[in-house]
């Protein structure tokens, strides 16, 4: 599911609120006991072994298909980009929403009801799966507290949207745009506009990140 942009907040009842995290995009694969973790670029992390060999463990269903991204938490529960990059801290998964689940297909499920069942299948306090909670409504209120606490921003989501890249209303991203972490990391992992995204130097990071064991 793509991420598109707005500048500024906003409070809508039909929306929902959750925290961008800084971190690497991945779908998790669980099944018979085995997770795979692919980028959004189709790539398969093999740099994560732990991390994969723990989630089937603390997911709590025999088979499903999780979005979520790939973080390093310090003790305040916030991203730690760099910790991640250079595997200087323990990776997790925060997962936001489920696609598949023991046999259920839940792709055209409102997100509401998806979130509900992805609730339902993390443990409540999980030391490698974390369930990504959300806020209703108070979108502008949620934005101003990511800013005072040096998030990198928060991503907007209608709460009956189905899981389809093309449908409308999709997922929105509002930037923080004082984040402290983005200062120097701008021609690494942004492109100026009208460049093919499969060749950014992200991309290329991402590649790397997924081939490499370390």
């Amino acid at each position: 599911m793509p991420l598109g942009r707005t500048r500024a907040p906003f409070s809508h009842c039909d929306w929902i609120y959750e925290i961008k995290w800084d971190g690497f995009r991945a779908l998790a694969y669980v099944k018979d006991g085995v997770c795979r973790l692919v980028s959004r670029n189709g790539n398969v992390f093999k740099s994560f072994p732990a991390l994969t060999e723990a989630l089937p463990d603390e997911l709590r269903a025999g088979a499903a298909v999780l979005d979520g991204e790939i973080v390093c938490l310090d003790s305040d529960g916030k991203s730690q980009f760099e910790e991640l990059l250079f595997r200087r801290g323990e990776a997790r998964f925060q997962a936001f929403d489920v696609l598949w689940c023991d046999g259920d297909d839940l792709r055209y499920s409102p997100l509401i009801e998806r979130k509900a069942r992805l609730r339902a299948i993390t443990p409540q306090r999980g030391a490698w799966l974390l369930y990504s909670g959300h806020v209703e409504r108070e979108g502008e209120e949620f934005f101003r507290l990511a800013c005072e606490h040096d998030l990198e921003g928060i991503v907007a989501k209608h709460r009956s949207s189905p899981y389809l890249p093309n449908s409308e209303p999709g997922w929105l991203k509002i930037r923080n745009t004082d984040y402290s972490q983005w200062v120097g990391r701008e021609e690494l992992f942004e492109r100026e506009r009208g460049n093919d995204p499969d060749i950014s130097l992200w991309a290329e990071c991402e590649l790397a990140c997924a081939t490499a064991v370390l």
